[in-house]
């Protein structure tokens, strides 16, 4: 599933491309994704402006003319393809090996025609995706976006935010960080790359990280750790896992996977030059953790 460094790198090619863009058309090829297209969908994005594109958790919001904004998830496997004039988007390689982002792919469900002859496709095999349209003054009260947490970002996630968060929280801090009232757009891969580098256990409780009075440590170095993955993972255009690629059809995307230090590194050494244990996978609430039973106590 593309993480929030994927979709942040989604959000960004898209708005290179197709900011200041008028929809002329839009084709819906199925009647749904993982829930059905909104009424009068493609006529209320006909037409349209696109003003900017912004991101909120692993939600894209698509700013358009008029006061309205297009919602889109990438679910499980859902992408972007741009094609046309100004555009160097090539259709890209799925993992089945059916080609897709063409327009005329089996899983190219929605394809917009731009005023620039451009076109954008989104694909979704699995059809896991999220797509509705809604008036953006209203986005704080919208049923997906009113009870998402903090954004795992310099200036949004502070530690005393996170410290609050987790008071009372008695599940493990593996479960608490996927949480996304706690905080926004955290994955599983992310979030055991975070645990490793503050060197906290998994298994422990959330609760217990926090203090009666003032803020610990440990939360102070989570919170860091997230700011610092989050940046690193972004700044390298996400982690290349199964289906991701970019919005010009470039699977030549994701080098954080260099930079992983326990996740899928079950049976090796553990990266850190003070530890010489050997990494561990677990399985907590149905996911795969990987950590270092030595340094990550």
């Amino acid at each position: 599933m593309p993480e929030l460094p994927e979709v942040e790198t989604v959000r960004r090619g898209l708005e290179k491309h197709i900011k200041n863009r008028v929809i002329v058309d839009i084709e819906l090829r199925r009647d749904n994704l993982r829930f059905p297209f909104p009424d009068k969908f493609e006529k209320t994005l006909s037409g349209k402006k696109i003003i900017k594109i912004e991101r909120r958790a692993k939600y894209l919001l698509i700013r358009l003319s008029g006061g309205k904004t297009w919602l889109c998830h990438l679910g499980m496997t859902g992408r972007w393809t741009l094609i046309g004039d100004g555009k160097k988007g090539v259709p890209g390689r799925f993992i089945h090996g059916a080609e897709i982002g063409s327009g005329s792919g089996p899983h190219d469900w929605v394809v917009i025609y731009l005023d620039d002859g451009g076109k954008g496709v989104y694909s979704d095999h699995r059809r896991f995706g999220i797509m509705d349209v809604f008036e953006t003054e209203e986005q704080e009260t919208h049923k997906l976006l009113k009870d998402i947490g903090p954004e795992p970002m310099p200036g949004s996630l502070t530690p005393e935010i996170l410290s609050n968060n987790l008071r009372k929280r008695r599940i493990p801090i593996k479960n608490a960080l996927l949480d996304q009232k706690i905080v926004a757009g955290l994955g599983n891969i992310y979030v055991c790359e975070i645990l490793n580098r503050a060197g906290i256990s998994p298994k422990i409780k959330a609760e217990s990280l926090v203090l009666k009075k003032g803020i610990s440590k440990r939360i102070e170095k989570i919170v860091f750790e997230i700011h610092s993955v989050m940046i690193e993972a972004i700044d390298a255009g996400g982690s290349t896992l199964q289906d991701f690629r970019g919005v010009d059809g470039d699977d030549a995307l994701g080098y954080f996977p260099n930079s992983f230090v326990v996740y899928g590194r079950e049976g090796q050494g553990c990266k850190k030059k003070s530890c010489n244990g050997t990494i561990k996978r677990i399985v907590q609430s149905n996911r795969s953790t990987f950590f270092c039973p030595k340094c990550q106590k």
